[in-house]
Protein backbone atom coordinates (compact mmCIF):
# COMPACT_ATOMS: atom_id res chain seq x y z
CA UNK A 1 0.00 0.00 0.00
CA UNK A 2 1.45 3.74 -1.09
CA UNK A 3 -0.32 6.59 0.70
CA UNK A 4 -1.03 9.56 -1.77
CA UNK A 5 1.18 13.01 -1.10
CA UNK A 6 -1.83 14.03 1.18
CA UNK A 7 -2.39 11.12 2.99
CA UNK A 8 -5.88 10.99 2.72
CA UNK A 9 -6.16 7.86 0.40
CA UNK A 10 -4.64 4.50 0.18
CA UNK A 11 -4.12 2.73 -3.24
CA UNK A 12 -2.86 -0.34 -4.18
CA UNK A 13 -0.18 -0.83 -7.43
CA UNK A 14 0.72 -4.25 -9.27
CA UNK A 15 3.69 -4.33 -11.39
CA UNK A 16 3.94 -6.59 -14.45
CA UNK A 17 6.31 -7.27 -16.81
CA UNK A 18 5.22 -7.55 -20.09
CA UNK A 19 6.84 -7.62 -23.79
CA UNK A 20 5.10 -5.59 -26.42
CA UNK A 21 5.94 -5.23 -29.95
CA UNK A 22 6.07 -1.57 -31.22
CA UNK A 23 6.28 0.27 -34.86
CA UNK A 24 5.57 3.07 -36.85
CA UNK A 25 2.11 3.43 -38.81
CA UNK A 26 1.26 5.56 -41.24
CA UNK A 27 -1.68 7.76 -41.46
CA UNK A 28 -4.33 6.28 -44.23
CA UNK A 29 -6.66 9.20 -43.95
CA UNK A 30 -3.43 11.76 -44.84
CA UNK A 31 -2.43 9.80 -47.82
CA UNK A 32 -5.33 9.66 -49.17
CA UNK A 33 -5.72 13.42 -49.21
CA UNK A 34 -2.67 13.88 -50.30
CA UNK A 35 -3.34 12.00 -53.64
CA UNK A 36 -7.15 13.53 -54.13
CA UNK A 37 -5.43 17.13 -53.94
CA UNK A 38 -2.22 16.22 -55.81
CA UNK A 39 -4.98 14.59 -58.17
CA UNK A 40 -7.37 17.83 -58.61
CA UNK A 41 -4.36 19.93 -59.56
CA UNK A 42 -3.63 17.89 -62.17
CA UNK A 43 -7.26 17.75 -63.21
CA UNK A 44 -6.37 22.23 -63.01
CA UNK A 45 -3.82 21.57 -64.83
CA UNK A 46 -4.91 19.28 -67.81
CA UNK A 47 -8.11 21.57 -67.97
CA UNK A 48 -6.26 24.35 -69.47
CA UNK A 49 -3.10 22.99 -71.15
CA UNK A 50 -5.26 21.81 -74.02
CA UNK A 51 -7.44 23.85 -76.35
CA UNK A 52 -11.35 24.86 -75.22
CA UNK A 53 -13.39 22.33 -76.69
CA UNK A 54 -16.63 24.15 -78.42
CA UNK A 55 -19.03 21.61 -77.00
CA UNK A 56 -17.76 22.09 -73.36
CA UNK A 57 -16.88 24.92 -71.48
CA UNK A 58 -13.83 24.52 -69.49
CA UNK A 59 -15.75 24.38 -66.50
CA UNK A 60 -17.55 21.11 -67.13
CA UNK A 61 -13.94 20.13 -68.45
CA UNK A 62 -12.54 20.76 -65.13
CA UNK A 63 -15.28 18.86 -62.67
CA UNK A 64 -15.67 15.92 -65.06
CA UNK A 65 -11.65 15.99 -64.83
CA UNK A 66 -11.73 16.78 -60.83
CA UNK A 67 -14.62 14.01 -60.11
CA UNK A 68 -12.42 11.43 -61.63
CA UNK A 69 -9.00 12.53 -60.35
CA UNK A 70 -10.12 12.56 -57.03
CA UNK A 71 -11.32 9.32 -57.07
CA UNK A 72 -7.85 8.18 -58.60
CA UNK A 73 -5.98 10.12 -55.66
CA UNK A 74 -7.29 8.88 -53.10
CA UNK A 75 -7.27 5.35 -54.43
CA UNK A 76 -3.49 5.35 -55.36
CA UNK A 77 -3.27 7.03 -51.35
CA UNK A 78 -4.62 4.03 -49.98
CA UNK A 79 -2.38 2.16 -51.87
CA UNK A 80 0.69 4.32 -51.40
CA UNK A 81 -0.52 4.13 -47.40
CA UNK A 82 -0.35 0.45 -47.50
CA UNK A 83 2.85 -0.38 -49.33
CA UNK A 84 4.53 2.24 -46.51
CA UNK A 85 2.46 0.13 -43.91
CA UNK A 86 3.90 -3.37 -44.87
CA UNK A 87 8.11 -2.17 -45.76
CA UNK A 88 8.29 -0.48 -42.06
CA UNK A 89 5.81 -3.28 -40.47
CA UNK A 90 9.59 -5.39 -40.90
CA UNK A 91 11.15 -3.10 -38.54
CA UNK A 92 9.00 -3.61 -35.76
CA UNK A 93 10.81 -3.97 -32.50
CA UNK A 94 10.12 -5.51 -28.81
CA UNK A 95 10.05 -3.55 -26.06
CA UNK A 96 9.66 -4.43 -22.54
CA UNK A 97 6.60 -2.69 -20.85
CA UNK A 98 5.68 -2.60 -17.14
CA UNK A 99 1.47 -2.81 -16.83
CA UNK A 100 0.72 -0.81 -13.61
CA UNK A 101 -2.81 -2.01 -12.32
CA UNK A 102 -3.52 0.36 -9.24
CA UNK A 103 -6.54 -0.58 -6.73
CA UNK A 104 -8.20 2.31 -4.77
CA UNK A 105 -10.58 1.26 -2.15
CA UNK A 106 -13.90 3.06 -2.04
CA UNK A 107 -14.34 5.78 0.72
CA UNK A 108 -15.77 3.98 4.23
CA UNK A 109 -14.22 0.24 3.60
CA UNK A 110 -11.28 -0.97 4.85
CA UNK A 111 -8.62 -1.88 2.78
CA UNK A 112 -8.36 -5.30 4.44
CA UNK A 113 -12.04 -5.60 3.37
CA UNK A 114 -11.62 -4.16 -0.24
CA UNK A 115 -8.96 -6.33 -1.35
CA UNK A 116 -11.77 -9.16 -0.45
CA UNK A 117 -13.84 -8.24 -2.59
CA UNK A 118 -13.03 -6.49 -5.83
CA UNK A 119 -15.56 -5.04 -7.28
CA UNK A 120 -15.58 -3.65 -11.23
CA UNK A 121 -14.89 -0.19 -11.77
CA UNK A 122 -12.51 0.01 -8.89
CA UNK A 123 -9.42 -1.12 -10.87
CA UNK A 124 -7.26 1.01 -13.43
CA UNK A 125 -4.87 -0.02 -16.37
CA UNK A 126 -2.29 2.06 -17.32
CA UNK A 127 1.14 0.83 -19.14
CA UNK A 128 4.30 2.19 -19.06
CA UNK A 129 7.56 1.96 -21.68
CA UNK A 130 10.66 1.25 -20.51
CA UNK A 131 13.27 0.98 -23.06
CA UNK A 132 15.38 -2.34 -23.24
Amino acid sequence: MTDTPDGDEQFEETVTPAEVRVRRSPRYFRFMITGAVIFAIVALILTFSFPENPTYDRGSVFGFLLAIGVIVGVAIGAVVALVVDRATGRRARSVQADRIDVRVPEPGTSPARQADSAEPGTQHDSTSDTQS
